[in-house]
């Protein structure tokens, strides 16, 4: 397995190319950017630009391993107004161009919400609608990444949504494409259950792995911790990505960053990285 930084781990204000150097520096071998709405990688980017990106990746030497996007906490699939669900389908589509035009596999998509709690006024969406609008739009989504040769990754998170391994697995068959699969991010399920237990069962779904920690006494946003430092079984978590045959990258992704000395968390990620893939 490869290691990789997460670009919302560095402070605010950093620039892309300067994520590119601190990343590098510290040891990591590739990097995930994210698409935005506005900025330098962002839906108002021409395919010049984004070319321009890929480039400073290769002049820097580091990998671009997967692109993210935030902007489904936004523009939600599951949302019970059709032009906003329309809207998200439109940004998964110019993601999906984008990754292509980047060179990277797969990128971060969060497949819409039944609520969420850490946004104040969040729409709430029955489950089974959630469900129907999700799996309309990923499915349809498909044929985009099948022609982009980009894979999907749909991510866990705190969405009250797929909310154990057996239905993420059942929504990713339903799906019905080897471009769909998982986004599985280690230190979002710990609060309700356990790492070790979906990588095995998502198996060979997984396309993409998130590196977090998370100490369960402490609850909310606030349980997020640095790696090594909450409840994740990485030893376990480990063995069960080996059992499971994953070699590709590991991408830290580490929020909120430093308050002070930002960029001291990559350093301090990729150093506990190491030491759970066994190379210190």
């Amino acid at each position: 397995m490869k290691k990789g930084i997460n670009v919302w781990s560095f402070g605010e204000g950093a620039t892309i190319a300067e994520c590119m150097a601190i990343a590098k520096d510290a040891g990591f071998e590739g990097i995930e950017l994210s698409l935005d709405e506005t900025g330098p990688l962002s839906l108002a980017s021409g395919n010049r630009e984004i070319e321009d990106v890929r480039k400073q990746a290769e002049d820097a030497g580091i990998a671009l391993t997967s692109l993210a996007s935030g902007l489904y906490w936004s523009y939600s699939m599951t949302s019970a107004k059709r032009e906003t669900r329309e809207k998200a389908k439109d940004i998964a589509k110019r993601q999906l161009e984008a990754a292509a035009i980047l060179g990277v596999d797969t990128i971060l998509v969060i497949p819409g919400a039944v609520g969420v709690d850490f946004i104040p006024g969040s729409e709430v969406v029955p489950y089974d609608r959630a469900y129907e609008y999700a799996l309309e739009a990923v499915t349809e989504l498909a044929g985009s990444a099948e022609a982009a040769g980009v894979s999907i990754g749909i991510e866990n998170v705190w969405n009250k949504f797929l909310l154990s391994p057996l239905e993420m697995r059942q929504f990713i068959d339903s799906a019905g494409s080897a471009h769909v699969g998982a986004y599985f991010d280690v230190g979002n399920v710990v609060y309700a259950g356990y790492p070790e237990h979906w990588i095995r069962i998502l198996g060979p779904r997984i396309k993409k792995v998130h590196f977090k920690d998370y100490r369960r006494e402490s609850g909310g946003l606030s349980g997020f911790v640095d790696l090594l430092a909450g409840d994740v079984n990485y030893p376990e978590v480990v063995r069960a990505l080996e059992e499971i045959g994953y070699d590709g990258y590991v991408i830290g992704e580490m929020i909120p960053p430093y308050t002070h000395h930002a960029k001291q968390i990559i350093y301090n990620t990729s150093a506990s990285m190491s030491a759970i893939l066994g190379r210190s």
